[in-house]
Formats: structure tokens, sequence, C-alpha cells
């Protein structure tokens, strides 16, 4: 069903008659020009096919007149903890979002996904960033990640990210992905996270973890490591969290992972591996003879160009990674 506020609440009281949105510049998009190309089409489709365009709007959805309240569907459910929160109706978030004020601790809720618009005016009552920013820290939330969606004007279209018209590789920042969680390693919320369970601990442990924030997780495992304990082994978990940050570099291959503790020590001795690697001079021109071999192949292989590439790429990666090796080795020969 559709989601929304009671209209006895406080905020819904407060905004009533006032709009959700200001200074929408969607229709100026190259997004929504797409999408007036493909109306006719798409008018006579399936509501699956229409679904696939974010045209949800034009499909028979539930009753508007009938909508779900949040708190009241979760009393009614018979739910008193919500470990994950996630808004993306493409309407009244920020409404909803309301609808749950001053209830976050008491559900225990520990990390929340919000949509939020990067456009819009001063008002506090609509669906802004800086509008649900200010509301989650009310609430007592830290923001760990923000993922922007750039859109492209009209004027010159920029290629679509994705398979449908909207987000594009470059443009204006129009929308993001916010994500908040529970900071419960900071000594200003040592009260709540006495009161949290330690099951809790360890399932916001997870959301981090999934957000790719594992360093947040890592914090918390060794914060309360004594607690975790009970429930699942510390040490290994945190080997875990070390391999998942090393992979994110997409450069080590399994054999060269480390484990935490190894990891751990490495990075205390300021190594140059946490470092991008220096400006290197460019790889050496081609042979004559290299020349007349990538003449040759272009006959065969048109892609000639872009293996040329991949190789100097290669190139650049190995003599960084060799020369690494070199001040790792020295500084060990020093020491």
């Amino acid at each position: 069903g559709f989601v929304g506020i009671s209209p006895d609440h406080p905020f819904a009281r407060r905004t009533a008659g006032l709009p959700m949105h200001t200074d929408d510049i969607f229709e100026r998009s190259s997004a929504s020009w797409a999408l007036e190309l493909r109306a006719k089409r798409l008018a006579e489709s399936s509501d699956r096919e229409k679904m696939q365009h974010n045209l949800w709007s034009a499909t028979e959805l539930a009753d508007a007149n009938e909508p779900v309240f949040v708190p009241e569907a979760l009393k009614r459910q018979g739910f008193d903890s919500v470990d994950f929160l996630k808004i993306d109706i493409d309407g009244p978030d920020f409404h909803v979002l309301n609808s749950l004020d001053g209830l976050f601790e008491g559900l225990s809720i520990l990390g929340v996904r919000l949509e939020v618009c990067m456009f819009g005016g001063v008002e506090d009552s609509v669906h802004t960033f800086h509008n649900t920013d200010r509301f989650m820290r009310q609430q007592g939330y830290a923001l760990v990640r923000l993922d922007n969606r750039s859109y492209s004007m009209r004027a010159l279209p920029s290629r679509f990210a994705i398979t449908m018209p909207a987000q594009t590789v470059s443009g204006r920042i129009f929308q993001a992905e916010a994500f908040y969680a529970r900071d419960l390693a900071a000594d200003r919320w040592k009260e709540l996270a006495t009161r949290t369970s330690t099951e809790k601990i360890a399932k916001l442990a997870a959301i981090l973890s999934a957000w790719e924030q594992p360093d947040g997780a890592a914090e918390l495992l060794l914060k309360f490591r004594d607690r975790l304990s009970t429930l699942f082994d510390v040490d290994k978990a945190l080997d875990m969290l070390a391999a998942q940050t090393q992979r994110a570099d997409g450069e080590k291959d399994e054999v060269e992972i480390l484990s935490y503790r190894d990891y751990m020590a490495l990075f205390a001795k300021d190594p140059p591996e946490f470092y991008p690697p220096p400006n290197l001079p460019p790889p050496p021109r081609p042979t004559l003879r290299e020349r007349f071999d990538a003449a040759w192949m272009a006959w065969s292989d048109w892609y000639y160009v872009d293996k040329i590439k991949q190789n100097r790429r290669r190139w650049i990666m190995l003599d960084g990674k060799r020369k690494a090796r070199d001040a790792k080795a020295a500084s060990a020969k020093r020491l």
C-alpha cells in the first residue's frame, strides 16, 4: 500500500497544504526528455515494462486513499524492535520519516538508508538533504555514507548510468542515497550502547560491513570485544573485515590478503603500500620492431590499440608494486 503520515501527527498538521518539494529540476533533465520520447509507446505497454522505466505512477497500485502509517502498522504486527529502515517512495519520504519522530530509540533502529533530494529551498518542511540530515542527527544518528546521483540537463544530455532514463554519468547532482547509523563506539553514546543488546551491536557491525564500512564494523568489534565474544569468534571476524578492506583495493591477489593482526602491524610501519604510487615516468617508447608488430596486428585485431593501453597500464602498476617492494625491503634492511 501507499505509505503516508497520519493527518493527526503534529508534522502533518504543521505542513498541511505545503509542497513536499520545491525547485524540482527533473523536468529540465535529459531523463525527463527521454521519458517524453517514450511516452506514447509506454502508454500501451504492460505494467511490468512501465515499472522497468520507473513509471510506477502510471501503473495500477494500491488505493492512495487508504495509506499505511508505519508506527501503527508496526504496532499492529507486534513489532517492538526494528533493525533497519529504508525509505524510497518518490514522494512523501520526509513526511513518513517524521512520522517516526521520537520512536527511533524505542524501536532500537540501528541503520537507516534514505533517498534524499539535493535540490529544494530553505523551508524546513520540504524533502531536502539538509532537512533530512538535521532530523536524523536530532534522532541520534551519524551520516556514514552518501552516494550521489547526477542528472544531466536536456540542453546537453549525458549517457545514462543505468538501463532506464534516470541518473547519468555526468551532470548536476540531483538525488543521493544517505546512510545513517548509530555511532555506538563514540563516548557520547556510551549509555545507549550499554542499553543496546549484544545481538543488536553485532547486527550493527554487519550493517556497516554491508555498507562497505568494514572499518566502522571493526571499531565496534574492538570496543565491545568482551560482549561480542559470547556470540562469535571476534578475531576471526576481524580477519574477515581486514580481508574485505584489502579486496576493496582491487589489486591484491587472494594469497596477498593479510590477517587483521598482520595488516595492522604493516600499517604501523607507515609503509608505501598505503599511499598512491609515486608519479612514474612513462613506459619506454616502443621500438621500431614493436611498431611493425602493432601495425601487423591491426590487420587481424582491430582492438590492438586497447591492448597496447592495457599493457602500458599493467606496466605502470607492476612498476609501482616493484618500487614499493624495494622500498619495503630497504626499510627492513635499515631496521
